[in-house]
């Protein structure tokens, strides 16, 4: 199974991608007419969008994370 997970956070226009098994997350443009630039839009208007994550979470720095920090 690929391990592959496009995100957009909060206050950032752009989507990311990140490949888990590389290690590496990229700026991402998805294809024009793709379902992935269709939801990209819905999310540029305001809409939360997930599919196939079941965990997620906001925080402010990568330290708050690793001490085990909800809050973002």
């Amino acid at each position: 199974m690929a391990r592959i997970v496009v995100i957009g956070a909060p206050g950032e226009t752009g989507l990311w991608v990140a490949d888990l098994d590389a290690g590496t997350v990229k700026p991402f443009q998805p294809s024009a007419g793709s379902a992935l630039e269709a939801a990209g839009k819905l999310r540029a208007s305001g809409a939360t969008i997930i599919k196939g994550v079941d965990f997620a979470v906001s925080v402010k720095s990568a330290d708050d994370a690793f001490s085990g920090h909800l809050d973002g």
